[in-house]
C-alpha cells in the first residue's frame, strides 16, 4: 500500500512534504551518527550537537546519504530536475516485449506470497522496507497487491515510488523498525554485502522476516556497480544471523546458459548500437534455454550452477556456525575431504 504524503511545518512555519507516513517519519535516523532528525526548510537536520549533519529533501524525497562513507555523494542528487525515472517510450517498450526474454524467475512469486503470509501472521498492518526499489524485481506482485502492507521503498536512485534515497550500508532508520525487509538483486551491487545485511538485521524487529535474491552464474551488469556473486552456501552465510525458513535456486541453469551465450556474443563488440543488435540476436536464438529450468530447478546439480539463489528467513539472536553451514550443502558434488 502506498502511503499518503503528510505536510509538516518547519520551525518558521514553512510547509514541507515528505512522502512518508508520520509513523515512518518518526523512525528516521541520521545515517552518520544514528541520532534523531528534525525537519528544516527543505532539509532534515541531525539533532546531535556533535554531528549536525544536514540532508536535503528533493521534491519530497529526503536524501539520507552518509557522504563520508558512501560511493554516492549528496551533491549528485541536488541537480536532478525530475525526480522520477522516465519510462522508455511506449513504442520502444512494446518492441522490446515482442522479443523473447532470457530471464525466468521460477520461485520469486511464490516466495513473495509466503513472505506476505508470514508478515500477516505477525501484524495486521506490517511495515516493510524495500531496498533497491527503483526497478521492481520479478515476482514482486504479491507484495504490491496486498493493501494491508505499508511499504517504504528506498534506493540510491530516484524513482516513481521511491520514498527515501539511502545507501544500504547505513540505513537511516532506528533499530527494530520493520516487520519485513526485501533486498532483491541488490547485494551484488554493494561494496560490502555483509555490512548491508548487518544493517538489515539491525532495522528488523525481533523475528522480523527478510527476503533476498542474489545472482550466482550471471555476468557483470550495471557496469562499475557490480562486485560480488554468491553460491547457495555463500548466500546462506551472508545471512548467518538469521534462521532459515527456505532457500534455494530461484533462476536455473538454463537461464545461466543463456546469459553466458549472450555475453559470449557481446565480447565481440563494444559500440552501443552493435551491443543492442547482439542482444536481440542472443535473445532470439537462446530464449528457449530457460524453459529447461521448469524441469531442473529443484535438482541437486542446479544448486551448483543456478543463475541465482533466494533466502527467506527470520531475524535471530543466534549465529549459524561455519561447520553447520557445510552440512547444508545440497549440490551434486561429492566432498574431496
Amino acid at each position: 500500500m502506498k502511503t499518503q504524503s503528510h505536510s509538516l511545518s518547519t520551525a518558521d512555519g514553512t510547509p514541507s512534504c515528505l512522502h512518508l507516513s508520520e509513523e515512518t517519519q518518526e523512525l528516521l535516523r541520521c545515517p552518520v551518527c544514528s541520532s534523531q532528525l528534525e525537519l528544516g526548510e527543505a532539509q532534515l537536520r541531525c539533532t546531535s550537537d556533535r554531528c549536525q549533519a544536514c540532508f536535503p529533501i528533493v521534491n519530497g524525497t529526503p536524501v539520507l546519504i552518509n557522504d563520508e562513507a558512501s560511493v554516492f555523494a549528496i551533491g549528485d542528487y541536488l541537480e536532478v530536475n525530475n525526480t522520477t525515472l522516465k519510462p522508455k517510450p511506449l513504442l520502444e517498450r512494446k518492441l522490446i516485449n515482442l522479443i523473447p526474454s532470457i530471464h525466468l524467475n521460477l520461485k520469486g512469486e511464490q516466495n513473495y506470497q509466503k513472505f506476505v503470509a508470514l508478515l500477516q501472521q505477525r501484524h495486521p498492518r506490517p511495515k516493510v522496507l524495500i531496498i533497491g526499489s527503483s526497478i521492481r524485481g520479478e515476482g514482486m506482485e504479491p507484495l504490491f497487491s496486498e493493501p494491508a502492507l505499508e511499504l517504504v521503498e528506498t534506493d540510491v536512485a530516484f524513482g516513481t515510488d521511491i520514498s527515501i534515497i539511502c545507501d544500504a550500508h547505513s540505513l537511516p532508520f532506528a533499530d527494530n523498525s520493520f516487520d519485513g525487509v526485501v533486498i532483491q538483486a541488490v547485494l551484488e551491487h554493494v561494496v560490502d554485502p555483509y555490512q548491508c545485511v548487518a544493517e538489515v538485521h539491525r532495522v528488523l524487529q525481533p523475528e522480523g522476516i527478510v527476503y533476498s535474491e542474489t545472482p550466482f552464474m550471471q555476468q557483470v551488469h550495471l557496469g562499475r556497480y557490480d562486485f560480488t556473486r554468491f553460491t547457495h552456501l555463500g548466500h546462506r552465510r551472508l545471512f548467518r544471523n538469521f534462521a532459515e525458513i527456505a532457500s534455494g535456486p530461484v533462476c536455473g541453469t538454463g537461464m545461466a546458459l543463456a546469459w553466458s551465450y549472450q555475453y559470449f556474443l557481446l565480447s565481440f563488440v563494444k559500440a552501443s548500437v552493435a551491443r543492442a543488435v547482439v542482444k536481440v540476436i542472443a535473445r532470439l536464438t537462446s530464449f528457449w534455454l530457460k524453459y529447461f529450468d521448469y524441469l531442473l530447478i529443484d535438482r541437486a546439480g542446479t544448486y551448483d550452477a543456478a543463475s541465482g539463489f533466494y533466502f527467506l528467513g527470520t531475524k535471530s539472536d543466534r549465529t549459524l556456525s561455519d561447520r553447520e553451514l557445510l552440512t547444508q550443502y545440497k549440490g551434486a558434488q561429492a566432498s574431496s575431504f
